[in-house]
């Protein structure tokens, strides 16, 4: 059996609106506290606004992804997600980088 280093999480669902944003938080700080190398991308128009700095309610989502990269996780948002909504890399929380959709199928590749 291959031995695992490296995760891939995908976040394309709405926040508060669905679990699905904090169950990532969780896997992301679950896998790095087991010492892999973890990357969050954030996907499609309602992945996207889990970057978005200074959002507002509960759960506090800036705090737990800053707490995850300063663990040494790596966000990454979809560039043509953010377009869709309007979101400017200005707008990202510190640390979170804009990439293009092919990088993303990229790293499907690679994490595959």
């Amino acid at each position: 059996m291959t031995e695992v280093t490296k995760v891939l999480l995908l976040l394309k669902n709405m926040v508060y609106e669905s679990t699905s944003p904090m169950e990532t938080l969780r896997f992301a700080n679950y896998y790095r506290k087991k010492g892999l190398d973890v990357m969050v991308v954030l996907f499609g128009p309602m992945g996207v606004i889990l970057g978005k700095a200074d959002k507002c309610g509960s759960p506090a989502y800036d705090e737990k992804i800053r707490e995850c990269m300063e663990m040494g996780v790596q966000f990454k948002c979809c560039k043509l997600g953010a377009s869709i909504i309007g979101l400017k890399g200005e707008e990202l929380i510190s640390g979170i980088e804009l990439i293009e959709s092919q990088e993303i199928a990229e790293m499907f590749l690679e994490y595959s």
